[in-house]
């Protein structure tokens, strides 16, 4: 009997792990909703919080807890358009805002003409 519930419980485990694949060392896809903004020309050539200068004209962004580094996907909703940007800096400081970002990411996605806009925000954490 013992061997048999051994026998039924081994089936099991090796049946559920044939459902599903995925190994505990995969790293988890985060989907976040949020308001984008960007920065402001007066920042162009300071340092950012990771000691890289702010250019404009880089796909760049600010994070308020993202480690440096993290590829970040923004998605305008309204128009489709999305951008890759790198953290490379804190912030935004005001609450109500997830990201800011570079000019060039801005202008790419329709964000630069409205100020601030509704953004989707998907990256990988490791």
């Amino acid at each position: 009997m013992k061997y048999l519930l051994l026998l039924s419980s081994l089936f099991l485990f090796i049946h559920s792990n044939a459902q599903n694949p995925r190994s505990t060392n995969e790293p988890d896809s985060i989907k976040k909703i949020g308001y984008a903004t960007y920065y402001h020309p007066k920042f162009e050539g300071r340092r950012t919080a990771s000691g890289t200068k702010y250019n404009s004209e880089k796909l760049t962004a600010a994070h308020r807890t993202l480690p440096f580094g993290t590829m970040v996907t923004v998605t305008n909703p309204a128009n489709g358009k999305s951008v890759v940007v790198k953290v490379n800096d804190r912030g935004p400081f005001v609450k109500r805002l997830a990201i800011d970002l570079s000019e060039r990411a801005a202008r790419e996605i329709g964000v630069f003409s409205k100020g601030v806009a509704k953004v989707t925000l998907s990256y990988v954490v490791e």
